[in-house]
């Protein structure tokens, strides 16, 4: 029976890959529906996405390709299929909601467990598109405490992703290493020159020029992990700190539903603290 495959090879460059690699989808009458390939010459890193077509056993597949690549490859051969996410929130709307209407017009290909909040801001949009909403407050606990709640409430969902969107606490180093490589976040592209409360206002009176976002893997070192999408919106003195903040929200949800659908449709490789992107 056809089917379709995304195939991901990382691994130490060696001569020849691209011709071994091919030879193994010729020599079972799959056909090569797209190609693209990367080396990282000063790591001597090779990086490899191939959508492939036919009759195949994806066990069978997996260990061929084995045999062909380095001892250190890393390969997934992944049959697509909506992947799963969750989504954590604060208090503001607009990430979270183009995630929502993204994803109702089948744009992202993902399905939503669930949206954890910790205020009840957002519980009537959530609950518009029939997906549930949980509010955790964390008023009265500390750090530690209000994640142990949310993790509980995590743990009963089977998700490939998390979202942060626009979700406004710092994460403690044991919920990041519980879902290490899972978290996905944006946040404007001030940071680190405006970090802190209110960084559209920082950044108005020190008359910037350019306004973005950045969406990231989320790692230990605050807003430094792997990035997976940016923009940039050109400003001017015309605009008000209000006025650089509604233009930096808009390019903040493009660029977190931007980075989505590179995750989802798996374009993304991690190397080192950047990434890949197919």
């Amino acid at each position: 029976m056809e089917k379709r495959a995304r195939v991901l090879i990382d691994c130490h460059d060696a001569k020849g890959l691209v011709y071994k690699v091919s030879k193994v989808f010729y020599d079972r009458d799959l056909n090569i529906d797209s190609n693209r390939e990367f080396v990282d010459k000063e790591k001597e890193k090779f990086f490899m996405r191939t959508v492939v077509s036919g009759d195949f056993d994806t066990d069978e597949l997996n260990d061929a390709l084995k045999t062909v690549c380095p001892d250190d490859a890393r390969i997934r051969v992944i049959i697509p299929k909506n992947k799963k996410i969750v989504i954590l929130a604060t208090k503001e709307s607009h990430a979270l909601g183009d995630i929502l209407i993204r994803n109702e017009a089948g744009e992202l290909n993902a399905e939503i467990g669930c949206v954890i909040a910790n205020h009840e801001t957002l519980r009537t949009l959530v609950e518009r598109f029939n997906i549930p909403f949980i509010s955790i407050s964390a008023d009265g606990l500390t750090r530690d405490e209000h994640e142990v709640k949310v993790m509980q409430e995590i743990q009963k969902y089977t998700f490939d992703y998390m979202v942060l969107a626009k979700y406004m606490r710092i994460l403690t180093p044991t919920f990041v290493k519980a879902y290490s490589g899972k978290i996905i976040n944006i946040h404007h592209s001030f940071l680190p020159a405006f970090i802190g409360a209110n960084p559209y206002k920082q950044a108005y009176e020190r008359g910037v020029k350019i306004i973005g976002a950045t969406a990231h893997f989320v790692t230990d070192d605050l807003d430094e992990g792997p990035i997976i999408a940016q923009n940039v919106i050109p400003v001017n003195h015309r605009l008000s700190w209000k006025e650089m903040q509604s233009a930096g929200r808009d390019g903040e949800k493009v660029v977190l539903s931007r980075a989505l659908a590179l995750v989802l449709h798996d374009r993304v490789f991690v190397h080192d603290n950047k990434t890949v992107i197919f």
